[in-house]
C-alpha cells in the first residue's frame, strides 16, 4: 500500500477511536442522552443514502430537521457533525479504495480540511443562536444555488485528470482549509469541493474519494469540539449515525447506477429553499425582539 494511504488509513483509525471515546465520555456527562426515534433512524438513512450520491447530506438533513422543528438552531450543526460521522467513515472505507486518485493530493486535502474542522468547531461551539441562524440560512442559499447551477450544466463537468500539480495543487489544498472549517456551521463540503475540483481539471469521479475522505476525517475532529460543549442532540444525532450506515451501504452497493440524480436534486434544492428562508425568518424575528 502507497504510505500516503497508510498514513489517511492510520489517521482515521486515530480519528474514529478518538471519536468513540469522546462519546462516550459526553454520554456520561449527559442527562439528555436517549436512544433515537424511528423517524431520526429514518432521516439518517434517507439523507446519508443521498449522501452517497454526492448529493451531500447537510442541507437535506438541516431542511428536514427545519420543516419539523425537531432540533434547535444552535445544536444543527453539532447534530450534523457528530451524527454524519459513522456514514462518513464508511464511504472513506468504500470509495477511497474504488477510485484511484494521486495519494499525494488524496491525503493533503484531507488533512487540510481537518485542520480547518478543528478550528472551525472552536469557533462555533461559542457561536450565539442567531449567528447560527443567520450562517445557516446563508449556507443553505449557497447550497442550493449550487445544485441549481449544477441541473442547468452552468458550472463545468470536469476535465479528465486524477491529479493535480503546482498551484493548483496548493489552492485546491487551500480552499479544502476553508471548506473544512465552514462544515462546522454545517455548510456541506461536497458540492464546493466537486465544484473547485472540476473547474481545476479533474475526472468529476475523482472529487469523491477526496471529499469523502476529507468529510471521513474532519467530521470525528470537529465533533470532539461539540463533544466538549455539548451543543448538540443526542437522539437525532444518534438516528443520523445508525440509520445513516444503513442508507451509505444501500446506495453504494444496490442502487447507485439506476436513481435520476437532476430529478433528486431539484427535489432537495425545492426542501432547502424552504429551510433557508425559515431559518433566515427565525434569525429575523430574533433580532426584533431584542432591545
Amino acid at each position: 500500500m502507497n504510505f500516503a494511504l497508510l498514513a489517511f488509513y492510520l489517521a482515521l483509525g486515530a480519528a474514529a477511536l478518538a471519536f468513540i471515546v469522546g462519546a462516550i465520555r459526553a454520554a456520561r456527562r449527559s442527562t439528555q442522552v436517549r436512544w433515537p426515534k424511528p423517524i431520526e433512524l429514518l432521516i439518517g438513512l434517507v439523507t446519508d443514502f443521498f449522501d452517497t450520491l454526492g448529493i451531500g447530506s447537510f442541507a437535506p438533513t438541516t431542511a428536514i430537521y427545519k420543516l419539523r422543528r425537531m432540533v434547535p438552531d444552535e445544536l444543527i450543526p453539532g447534530t450534523l457533525n457528530v451524527g454524519h460521522t459513522p456514514s462518513a467513515i464508511a464511504e472513506s472505507l468504500i470509495f477511497v479504495t474504488a477510485i484511484v486518485v494521486d495519494p499525494i493530493l488524496l491525503v493533503t486535502m484531507i488533512m487540510s480540511a481537518a485542520a480547518g474542522a478543528w478550528l472551525g468547531a472552536g469557533v462555533v461551539a461559542r457561536l450565539p443562536r442567531r449567528a447560527i441562524q443567520i450562517a445557516m440560512g446563508v449556507a443553505l442559499l449557497i447550497a442550493g444555488t449550487v445544485f441549481t447551477l449544477i441541473n442547468l450544466h452552468a458550472l463545468p463537468g470536469g476535465g479528465t485528470a486524477m491529479s493535480l500539480a503546482g498551484w493548483k495543487f496548493g489552492l485546491a489544498v487551500g480552499i479544502n482549509f476553508i471548506l473544512g472549517a465552514l462544515m462546522s456551521v454545517g455548510i456541506g463540503l461536497y458540492a464546493p469541493c466537486m465544484i473547485t475540483l472540476a473547474l481545476l481539471g479533474m475526472h468529476p469521479l475523482a472529487a469523491f474519494p477526496i471529499m469523502m475522505g476529507a468529510c471521513a476525517l474532519l467530521q470525528p475532529v470537529a465533533s470532539l469540539r461539540f463533544f466538549q460543549t455539548g451543543r448538540f442532540a443526542w437522539g437525532p444525532s444518534l438516528g443520523l449515525a445508525f440509520g445513516g450506515v444503513v442508507g451509505v451501504l444501500i446506495a453504494a452497493y444496490i442502487v447507485t447506477k439506476t436513481l435520476d440524480l437532476t430529478k433528486l436534486r431539484w427535489l432537495v434544492i425545492v426542501v432547502i429553499a424552504y429551510a433557508s428562508f425559515s431559518m433566515l425568518r427565525s434569525a429575523a424575528q430574533a433580532s426584533s425582539r431584542s432591545p
